[in-house]
């Protein structure tokens, strides 16, 4: 972003009064810039919050976003026009390997939270949730913290050097809080962290204990990402080498302790539960669960975007289903009609290309969460399960159409697809429990191939 009339004052402005670095984010990408920097911007005390952020591979976002000053323009696009502004709240940005200059900012008494948008594979843990030291980088990261040489090539890596020097610091407390879709995150990135600071060093699993407050939270804003800068920022007057779009729609919702201060996001329109989960599995089942289906079915139909799937009768109808039975595993008095009627609203914006291509990636796991976990509280409450079979089955279908897809336990699944029953061994990868229930099997048995364009469905059998 350079050098017009309409920026300079922008810019001047925000290397005069750049606020302090008193937040730490990993992961720079798209959503955390449409997300939790967008929310901090707009605090009533932003100019007290500043953000360095840090990517988790290459550093292309650190150099683009530097180049800029930590400037970047945010384009709400709604179905009929865009809205456009400036975000300030990034003040530095730097690739995920500088552990060096991460470990010097965690160790800044002043650094109250560190914010993460890692996804679930990110982590590198088994199944049972224990780090995955079978896995070459973290086993290296490990070895290298045990040797008190700075880990820097895994999120579990970085956490763990990163919250030792501020130990060693004695900084003062901090709050992490993970922005990811996995279900109750704020304990999820505890337990995977702890462990991994205990192989460390007790006592750095013992200040984690006593100093690290893990917060849960429920994030919700479709990002799709774009290939070049929209029209909109040129007829604003600037010029952004990185800019982001997202849907004028934002929620956040957040559950647990700061033990060292956090911005007034309430004032951005965020909101402090005691309770997190109703709202993330809100989110997580009704929003992330109906662009699985959108992006199984709608790939089996020929469909590429949110849009062109929610338009398609047979794939609204499967996300109707499973909203229907997915909804009766809420707790009473969560409120979810509102809710439905703008992700109706949302989902055929069509201004907002999000891509069914972008959503595909890491199935088993999000079929895990989505579906199998709504199928499970409705076989245990003697309900139907029948739209969450045809969900599963729709993502097998999709599966055997599309092998090879990016999924972290992608051999895993590759196993199960050649399995002498594959529906036994791919239910068995999302839920033993669901595997071993006879009927749902022959449900989702029943309910394959039902959902493709002719021609697909013949080939996916």
């Amino acid at each position: 972003m350079t050098g017009t009339d309409t920026l300079a004052p922008l810019r001047r402005a925000a290397e005069t009064h750049a606020p302090p670095v008193r937040i730490v984010h990993l992961g720079l990408g798209h959503f955390f810039r449409a997300h939790q920097a967008w929310y901090t911007a707009h605090a009533a005390d932003a100019a007290d919050w500043g953000i360095a952020a840090f990517t988790r591979r290459t550093a292309h976002a650190a150099d683009m976003l530097n180049a800029q000053d930590g400037l970047f323009t945010l384009v709400e696009r709604g179905p009929r026009g865009d809205r456009v502004e400036i975000v300030t709240s990034v003040v530095e940005a730097a690739t995920g390997h500088d552990i060096d200059r991460l470990c010097h900012v965690v160790a800044d008494p002043q650094v109250a939270v560190i914010t993460l948008t890692v996804t679930e594979s990110g982590y590198r843990v088994r199944g049972d949730g224990a780090p995955d030291l079978a896995d070459p980088d973290l086993r290296a990261d490990l070895a290298d913290a045990r040797a008190g040489v700075p880990a820097a090539r895994t999120v579990l890596g970085r956490l763990a050097t990163a919250l030792e020097a501020r130990r060693r610091a004695d900084a003062g407390p901090i709050a992490i809080v993970p922005c990811d879709n996995i279900p109750d995150n704020g304990p999820y990135v505890r337990h995977r962290l702890r462990e991994f600071a205990r192989m460390i060093h007790h006592d750095l699993a013992a200040w984690i204990d006593h100093n690290v407050s893990f917060v849960s939270t429920s994030v919700d804003r479709i990002t799709p990402h774009v290939a070049e800068a929209p029209d909109a920022v040129a007829d604003a007057g600037w010029i952004d080498e990185f800019p982001v779009v997202t849907e004028p729609f934002a929620d956040w919702v957040l559950a647990g302790d700061f033990p060292a201060g956090r911005p007034a996001w309430e004032t951005a329109g965020a909101r402090f539960v005691d309770d997190i989960e109703p709202w993330e599995n809100r989110k997580l089942w009704l929003l992330n669960g109906a662009h699985s289906i959108l992006t199984f079915a709608g790939q089996l139909r020929g469909h590429e975007t949110v849009a062109e799937a929610n338009a398609d009768a047979e794939c609204r109808a499967h996300v109707d289903a499973f909203w229907v039975e997915a909804v009766q595993c809420l707790p009473a008095g969560t409120e979810h009609i509102r809710y439905r009627e703008q992700l109706i609203e949302r989902f055929s914006n069509p201004r907002i290309v999000h891509r069914l291509a972008q959503i595909a990636p890491e199935s088993s796991t999000k079929v895990e969460f989505r579906f199998a976990a709504v199928a499970e509280r409705s076989v245990a409450a003697g309900r139907s399960a029948q739209a969450s079979a045809q969900a599963i089955a729709v993502w097998i279908d999709w599966l055997h159409a599309r092998p090879g897809a990016p999924d972290a336990r992608a051999d895993e699944v590759a196993a199960a697809l050649t399995a002498p029953d594959p529906v036994e061994a791919l239910v068995r990868l999302v839920s033993p429990t669901l595997a071993d229930d006879s009927d749902f099997l022959t449900s989702v048995r029943a309910l394959r191939s039902l959902s493709a364009s002719p021609e697909v469905a013949t080939s996916a059998r």
